[in-house]
């Protein structure tokens, strides 16, 4: 066993890019660059050595994220095999957790049957109701898919099996905050939201046609979040507001964009090259590959640590900022010349909200309740 303890998980990559959708804000389509236009699909022998790589690090938890790309292309008995390797290197006690990010389009029943009986948390994007859901998010020829990730949904509905949104906001969806929140409140009768922003640019800070400004996000947040104070505050879970109070409820960060570094887990590629974010697979900031190199060996290295470090390294005025303890300077993706281009956002939001969080954490410090996971 290794000698580290410093917590950290996995976000597997078992088909690379390659996805049965074209989403026109997707970033990670870009990654046919990389890896070339062919199928990816991690092979067993990858497979095998990542999860006996993984259990050479002490975990509590061995937790394991599968994305894409679109990751079900690898079919159900890629991940039948997986949890078969994990049971045969695995030891009694032992926890694995392990989330599928899916588009939900190709959910069936015998998906269905394979995330019930392992217990898989399931991600699933929508963008909100059917219009502005499929604006963006379409097939290979062009379709809408709006109506085939409903068809998913139910599917995880029948079988019982956990899962919550993530909605990618953008610049569309941006000007309609109450109607997203209350479509997927309401309508899909989901009580866990995670809102992405979505902050696409270019090489000279240019936002993308899709992206969104910082006043948009700034005024997206501060909507529903007094939609949420007013009526849903122990009914709905909203993965920022959950963050927020588990740092103040801790001191702690439980995710890494609110962490002062980065480094709380590793991407897995196809072909079992390492790396330290999926925002930034790159050829200059491979850490290994699993069939050679120890995973917490990686993340220990002097490239990972240089690259964790460089998140604390903020412009002074971000340092000094109020509320830098909760935004920590923004994901490292977000930033042009060293500051987050959704900075005036950020600072709307915090001083519209966090008297009101402090009261709720206030709240439940007093009433023993455990702080909110992310």
């Amino acid at each position: 066993m290794s000698t580290t303890d410093k917590p950290f998980s996995l976000l597997v990559k078992p088909v690379s890019f390659d996805c049965n959708l074209r989403c026109r804000y997707c970033f990670y389509l870009k990654k046919e660059e990389l890896f070339g236009t062919r199928r990816h699909c991690m092979s067993d022998q990858v497979l095998e050595a990542m999860i006996v790589n993984y259990l050479q690090s002490r975990q509590e938890v061995y937790s394991l994220g599968w994305q894409g790309g679109e990751p079900t292309l690898a079919g159900v008995d890629f991940f039948r095999r997986a949890v078969g390797f994990m049971e045969k290197h695995g030891w009694p006690g032992i926890n694995f957790a392990n989330a599928l990010q899916t588009n939900g389009t190709l959910l069936d029943d015998s998906w269905g049957d394979f995330l019930a009986e392992y217990r898989f948390l399931v991600g699933v994007s929508v963008d909100g109701p059917g219009a502005w859901h499929d604006l963006n998010r379409r097939t290979a020829d062009d379709r809408g898919t709006h109506a085939a990730v409903l068809r998913g949904l139910d599917v995880l509905r029948r079988h019982r099996v956990e899962f919550n949104i993530l909605t990618l906001v953008n610049s569309a969806t941006v000007r309609e905050p109450l109607a997203v929140y209350r479509y997927l409140r309401d309508e899909l009768g989901v009580t866990f939201h995670q809102y992405i922003e979505c902050v696409e640019h270019d090489a000279a800070g240019k936002l993308m046609p899709y992206a969104v400004t910082a006043e948009q996000w700034g005024d997206f947040l501060c909507r529903i979040f007094d939609e949420w104070y007013e009526h849903d505050q122990k009914r709905v879970s909203v993965r920022l507001f959950d963050t927020i109070l588990h740092k103040l409820l801790t001191g702690q960060a439980n995710t890494c964009a609110a962490s002062r570094e980065c480094g709380q887990y590793l991407v897995v590629e196809h072909d079992g090259g390492i790396y330290p974010c999926d925002f930034f697979v790159l050829p200059d900031l491979k850490l290994g590959n699993v069939l050679r190199q120890p995973l917490a060996q990686a993340l220990a290295s002097p490239r990972a640590r240089a690259f964790a470090q460089r998140k604390a390294k903020t412009l002074r005025q971000c340092r000094s900022c109020a509320f830098n303890p909760y935004c920590a300077g923004d994901c490292p993706k977000n930033r042009f010349q060293n500051l987050s281009l959704l900075c005036a956002g950020w600072k709307k939001f915090y001083g519209h909200a966090l008297d009101r969080l402090k009261k709720i954490a206030v709240e439940l410090q007093a009433s023993g309740m455990a702080p909110p996971r992310a």
